[in-house]
């Protein structure tokens, strides 16, 4: 058993838009991201399950057949392989859940996230 604190876990500004903090346990990956207004994550897929659970603000995603809008209060799955973008509608807070755990971002391998 482990405690952990968002106080605690670096800040990583992503882009001018995006702050991300991110804890890797041993099966699955928890993200807590604050998006302004326009910020936006390009289009990208992942071997991860993923559960988007929208604490504030409101999120538009982008899949091939349509587009979600999710907000406050909402939480939103993402099955694997699944190719998808999102734009912040207006300033946002979300916490992100993949499993299994984001290699990728472990490894520093997440540019699509990075500079716009």
């Amino acid at each position: 058993m482990t405690l952990h604190s968002w106080n605690e876990i670096e800040r990583e500004q992503m882009n001018a838009l995006v702050i991300r903090q991110a804890l890797h346990g041993t099966n699955l990956t928890i993200a807590r991201l604050e998006m302004k207004a326009g910020a936006t994550v390009p289009t990208h897929h992942h071997v991860n399950e993923q559960m988007t659970v929208m604490l504030s603000g409101r999120l538009r995603f982008d899949f091939p057949d349509k587009s979600v809008e999710v907000a406050g209060g909402e939480v939103l799955e993402i099955a694997p392989n699944l190719p998808h973008s999102a734009v912040a509608l207006e300033d946002s807070i979300a916490i992100d859940v993949f499993s299994p755990v984001r290699e990728d971002w472990r490894r520093g391998d997440d540019a699509y996230l990075r500079g716009k």
